[in-house]
């Protein structure tokens, strides 16, 4: 997986003030390049994203793929009407 600074290809420049000194050791690119880097970065993350998710399908068992369904009981977080006899 790529650094996000190995998605800039253009020339990276720093900010300086008029005095020659660099100024917080900002970076600066252009808007295109960090538009297209942008892209580029967001391409990879889909084939990324679909290459991890058809490795987790490849190694689910077939009994892990049907959970087994577990009731549970449900409790209001806050009496209504109905259940007053709770907040006692």
């Amino acid at each position: 997986m790529k650094s996000a600074a190995e998605y800039l290809e253009a020339p990276v420049f720093y900010l300086t003030y008029p005095t020659g000194e660099e100024a917080e050791n900002v970076p600066v690119v252009a808007y295109e390049e960090a538009v297209r880097a942008i892209e580029a970065a967001l391409a990879d993350a889909a084939e990324y994203k679909y290459l991890l998710l058809r490795a987790l399908r490849r190694q689910v068992t077939p009994e892990a793929e049907i959970a087994p369904a577990t009731e549970a009981t449900v409790r209001p977080l806050f009496p209504t009407d109905d259940n007053q006899e709770l907040a006692a």
